[in-house]
């Protein structure tokens, strides 16, 4: 089982900017989200990350050595990145919307973020549907604030693989009010040889070619 999680909010969030290879740490909510996120999906195998900062820091909340994929790195908005929402000019707001292969000034396309994550998605599956070596999964760090319990093993099915977490930093919608809302995403699931994968973003037109 696949999980993407969307990193905890930062200040520039908070504050409605588009914010892609921008580089700031979680807020004091964000920390809270990060920390809330990990004790609801419970322990997994392994953690893949965006190697930005704000997606490093959520992924730490699980407890496991965090490896950086730099496919999972946000939307680079170029000329527009820290730019409030409401700054953007009407008409580049349709533009995005109706055209994946439009990108702003030194930035990327949705088209290309497409392609990068779900070439990183099928990598990840791949290595999930393989022999697990060994048939045991890495040592868990425990997470602060936890108990030695752990979650119980009921909550997985025995017909999938030992669930993995992947962090990515896909996260400002290209509308003003889900770039900034914290918690605004679309979602898309799908199964592959046996394995259940869900896809989410705060992007709908990603979160449809992500599970494509």
């Amino acid at each position: 089982m696949l999980f993407v999680v969307r990193h905890g909010r930062t200040a520039a969030h908070a504050s409605g900017l588009l914010l892609g290879r921008l580089d700031p740490d979680l807020d004091a909510l964000g920390i809270r989200q990060a920390t809330a996120v990990a004790a609801a999906i419970g322990p997994v195998d392994r953690v893949v990350s965006s190697p930005l900062l704000r997606a490093v820091r959520t992924a730490e909340a699980f407890g496991l050595d965090v490896k950086t994929d730099d496919r999972w790195l946000e939307l680079d908005y170029g000329d527009l990145d820290g730019t409030s929402v409401f700054d953007v000019p009407s008409s580049t707001w349709v533009q995005w919307r109706a055209d994946l292969d439009w990108a702003p000034p030194g930035g990327d396309s949705h088209a290309a973020l497409g392609e990068r994550v779900r070439a990183a998605c099928q990598a990840l599956l791949a290595q999930a549907a393989g022999p697990r070596a060994g048939g045991h999964a890495p040592a868990r760090r425990p997470r602060p604030g936890s108990s030695s319990s752990g979650t119980s093993s009921s909550r997985r099915s025995n017909s999938f693989p030992t669930p993995s977490l992947v962090m990515p930093d896909i996260t400002n919608g290209r509308e003003p009010a889900a770039a900034s809302s914290a918690h605004a995403f679309s979602a898309a699931a799908s199964r592959t040889s046996g394995t259940s994968t869900l896809f989410s973003t705060t992007t709908r037109g990603l979160a449809a070619s992500s599970a494509g």
